[in-house]
């Protein structure tokens, strides 16, 4: 017992030693968008809300590859739309080297998306096909591992069914959880020996 609680405790020393070794080479990123603040580009589009769980690898420090898969519903006047996708991410956060960002313990970065998306309305028009995103985002650590965000995103699809092509400038809101890499893990197992 007293073995766990010292590695836990020497766990916690060294997360919040690093402020930024959640974005190193070999951790992992999951998390997702809790809201999703639909504004359309086209007339009498609505609010939305959305479910977006990601899941990514950093290839190396300040990238991650990874997958994401979303799940929408907007009811508007006697209308009822269902939007959902699967594909892959990349994401980016840039070198804060020059103290670019406005607080201590944070970070922008640029996300891309390409994956599978689709959107059917009933009684209305569908587009289901290839789905592109693009947009910057800003992430604070709130605490070494976790990251509260914001993310600016334009979506489009592009595809078959009634309207061949769809797009969205989106406003995301989340986090994200950052797990350290398994050279983290076997340095605290090495201190609590």
């Amino acid at each position: 017992m007293k073995r766990k609680l010292l590695l836990i405790l020497s766990g916690i020393f060294l997360l919040s030693v690093s402020a930024y070794s959640q974005i190193q080479k070999g951790n992992v990123l999951a998390g997702g968008d809790i809201a999703n603040f639909n504004i359309g580009l086209r007339s009498g589009s609505a609010f939305q809300m959305t479910i977006d769980p990601k899941l990514a690898f950093f290839i190396q420090d300040n990238l991650a590859i990874g997958a994401y898969i979303n799940f929408g519903l907007t009811t508007v006047a006697h209308s009822t739309a269902t939007s959902y996708g699967v594909g892959g991410l990349a994401r980016y956060y840039f070198n804060d080297k020059k103290n670019m960002t406005p607080l201590r313990h944070s970070r922008f970065f640029i996300e891309g998306n390409v994956g599978i998306n689709g959107e059917n309305v009933s009684g209305g028009s569908s587009t289901n096909g290839l789905g592109l995103g693009i947009g910057p985002g800003y992430a604070y650590f709130i605490t070494p591992n976790v990251g509260l965000e914001t993310l600016l995103k334009y979506n489009g699809i592009v595809g078959f069914g009634n309207a061949t092509t769809q797009s969205n400038l989106n406003l995301n809101v989340g986090f994200q959880i950052y797990l350290p890499s398994h050279k983290l893990k076997s340095r605290l197992e090495n201190d609590t020996r």
